[in-house]
């Protein structure tokens, strides 16, 4: 949840930075530095307060994260709203740390987006934030419903998800071969931090008592990337259509 804000900001601001804009190197840059302020403030303001490490209680079932829906009702006829929350603060830590990210934007991005987005119109400079105003309150609201189901499955969703978006990257970007991908720095940023999300999401798939078995895994980080360039030119749409043409 804490890298969902940052990976978010990545993509739109590729998305809306065009194709000869020279803005978005920094924008990713200030993104990287606005969500790594926010996760070091959030560090230090929770408890213990000043130091870089949290006290959390430890998680044991699914239920630890829906305290609020086992108030007891005593005679079954008024609810007693005294829970807590049980997995403090796995729950609420992630709320401080969105408030911090959108005041970090707010106060950094909008600056550095008008001095530095030339190559865009006045209306283009800024959906990117305008992207990110809209998806931290859904971020929120995913957190908040599903926060313990999140905790489970985090590292299934992030490698499906990561391999799906750089699949459609690549695809959306017309790179077929690896010239196509070195002939811009942007693409690159891009791969490498397609695969720090699949080395992340094996990681945290691992077991703590297994780790020297699973790490050796990583050594599969690039193999999707790579299988579609080796891949990509025999399923080019031109190239199927004109040998369908020609009846081949």
């Amino acid at each position: 949840m804490a890298m969902l804000p940052l990976v978010l900001h990545w993509f739109f601001i590729e998305w809306y930075s065009g194709k000869k804009s020279s803005s978005a190197l920094f924008q990713h840059i200030t993104a990287l530095f606005e969500c790594s302020m926010a996760a070091i403030i959030t560090l230090l303001v929770s408890d213990p307060v000043g130091v870089l490490y949290i006290r959390s209680c430890r998680v044991l079932m699914l239920s630890d994260w829906y305290t609020m829906l086992y108030n007891p009702s005593p005679d079954y006829v008024t609810t007693v709203h005294c829970t807590h929350e049980a997995v403090y603060p796995l729950y609420t830590i992630v709320f401080v740390y969105y408030a911090f990210c959108l005041v970090l934007m707010m106060l950094l991005r909008p600056l550095l987006v008008k001095k530095i987005a030339c190559g865009l119109g006045k209306s283009e400079r800024f959906k990117s934030i305008y992207a990110a105003l809209y998806f931290f309150p859904i971020l929120t609201v995913l957190q908040a419903v599903g926060g313990g189901l999140l905790y489970y499955a985090f590292p299934y969703i992030i490698l499906v998800l990561s391999l799906v978006t750089l699949a459609v990257y690549m695809s959306a970007s017309e790179i077929e071969n690896c010239y196509d991908l070195l002939v811009r720095k942007k693409r690159l940023i891009v791969l490498f931090s397609h695969w720090l999300l699949h080395a992340y999401g094996i990681v945290s798939i691992s077991r703590a008592d297994r780790l020297e078995h699973d790490l050796p895994l990583l050594a599969l980080v690039p193999t999707p990337a790579l299988f579609y360039l080796f891949t990509a030119k025999f399923t080019e749409p031109s190239r199927i259509l004109s040998e369908g043409a020609n009846g081949h």
